[in-house]
């Protein structure tokens, strides 16, 4: 069966998404913080074979060690999800550089760390499936508490294009997600709207945009496609008013 590394696997998109993998039938090496939320998650997905540890993404060395006991433990592994973050944050020049702070840490260099043990194991293996979590907001400098969040995004962005430019012509693939607004427990919402899709809803597509291979996707399609393309070339004063 083939393999799949999730990040942040213990809630929200993480844990949906191994929900669904599962229903594909991969195993799966779930990893995040809190192991107590892993352990019920592998309880209720008895039907593949499942491996969970402890990780915080900004405890580098770690990164290193535990997706190595993974490919050790399965073989091989075939997709690594970069999931885990944090969504909190402030605007700038309100105090608050420890938030922004902890959020760059978490989802840009948290996210190095991930994407550095992943690209050298799909290097070794000369095989592999690098999928980055980043948002819609990536697409534009956005206002308010989220600014450094979707100067984060942007970076990890970037940062899995340019290993695809790497390993371009090669088994490896890279998959890059610009997921909308999804109820998680990192959104502040939990009501679905036309412009908030439920956690199954958002996940379904976000596993179906990593099955196909495809290099990017905004996810769900529908209404973030041309909403994103708004976003990147409406003039500023317009598409702030979509950002909210």
């Amino acid at each position: 069966m083939p393999t799949v590394l999730i990040t942040g696997a213990s809630a929200g998109l993480g844990a949906e998404m191994a929900r669904q993998f599962a229903a594909l039938g991969y195993d799966l090496a779930l990893c995040a913080r809190r192991t107590d939320r892993l352990d019920e998650l592998a309880a209720s997905l008895s039907s593949v074979r499942v491996s969970v540890k402890a990780l915080d993404v900004n405890d580098h060395d770690a990164v290193f060690r535990v997706f190595e006991e993974f490919r050790a433990e399965f073989g091989t592994l075939d997709k690594v999800v970069v999931n885990a973050g944090l969504g909190k944050g402030q605007p700038l020049g309100t105090g608050r550089f420890d938030a922004n702070l902890a959020t760059a840490q978490t989802n840009f260099i948290g996210a190095l760390a991930q994407t550095e043990a992943a690209a050298r194991i799909f290097r070794e293996q000369n095989s592999g499936h690098l999928v980055m979590i980043s948002s819609v907001s990536a697409l534009r400098g956005m206002p308010g508490n989220i600014t450094t969040y979707a100067a984060t995004k942007a970076a990890v962005a970037h940062l899995a294009e340019g290993f695809r430019a790497d390993v371009m012509g090669t088994p490896i693939k890279v998959t890059v997600l610009y997921p909308g607004y999804i109820v998680s427990e990192m959104s502040a919402t939990s009501k679905t709207t036309p412009l908030v899709a439920s956690t199954e809803r958002g996940v379904r597509a976000m596993v179906a945009a990593i099955e196909k291979e495809k290099s990017s996707a905004r996810v769900p399609a529908w209404p973030w496609v041309p909403i994103g393309f708004a976003l990147e070339h409406l003039p500023l004063p317009i598409a702030r008013k979509l950002m909210g």
